[in-house]
């Protein structure tokens, strides 16, 4: 969709939208088309339960982001770390942003070593907080389509229409969203989703 919405700029440089904008993109489009799965789900209850699993998604991939983040900023920062050292600080990242809901007693080990599921620690280092950025936009996106959809979709053609040709921060603004990351406006989101998810 980006292509085509760019299509018309002079360079063809100006036609790649940044990657982390295209993830919320992406991202916003997963969550503004839950409005229309039910020709998916004919059963009401199982139209309710994928809505369900989308927005749980949501919340349990941003504090996995923020962990993954974490920990490849102190392994490029600490290069002659120790194997102990990894293990010992991905099980404190673990602690501190996970809920403590599952008991590991016994599979230590495998949680230690869990980090290693991620694929862009190895093929693309540092990307992976874009996700994060990109699913806090696409929430605002969603929640600016619940109160206007038509001016949420303009915005969003907007900003997309732009391409390469503005910063990060202000194809969010033309979005009609924020770019921001303060504690206050990632609470006030991940409320805005509990919220929805809580009506289902």
């Amino acid at each position: 969709m980006t292509q085509f919405l760019a299509a018309d700029l002079e360079l063809t440089e100006f036609k790649s939208t940044p990657s982390e904008v295209a993830e919320l993109a992406s991202m916003s489009m997963e969550l503004i088309s839950m409005e229309h799965w039910e020709p998916f789900f004919p059963n009401p209850e199982d139209y309710k339960r994928a809505k369900k699993e989308q927005l749980n998604d949501v919340l349990k991939g941003l504090p996995w982001i923020a962990s993954i983040d974490k920990f490849q900023h102190w392994i490029y920062t600490n290069p002659k770390h120790t194997l102990e050292e990894r293990y010992a600080y991905w099980m404190q990242i673990s602690k501190d942003f996970g809920t403590g809901v599952v008991d590991y007693t016994g599979l230590e080990s495998n949680l230690q070593r869990s980090w290693q599921a991620q694929l862009h620690l190895y093929e693309v280092p540092f990307y992976y907080i874009e996700y994060g950025m990109a699913q806090l936009g696409a929430i605002a996106m969603w929640r600016s389509y619940k109160q206007n959809p038509k001016q949420a979709l303009a915005n969003y053609k907007k900003a997309l229409s732009l391409g390469y040709m503005k910063t990060i921060p202000q194809l969010y603004e033309a979005a009609g969203i924020k770019f921001d990351f303060s504690p206050a406006y990632v609470k006030e989101l991940a409320d805005f989703v509990r919220s929805e998810y809580e009506k289902l």
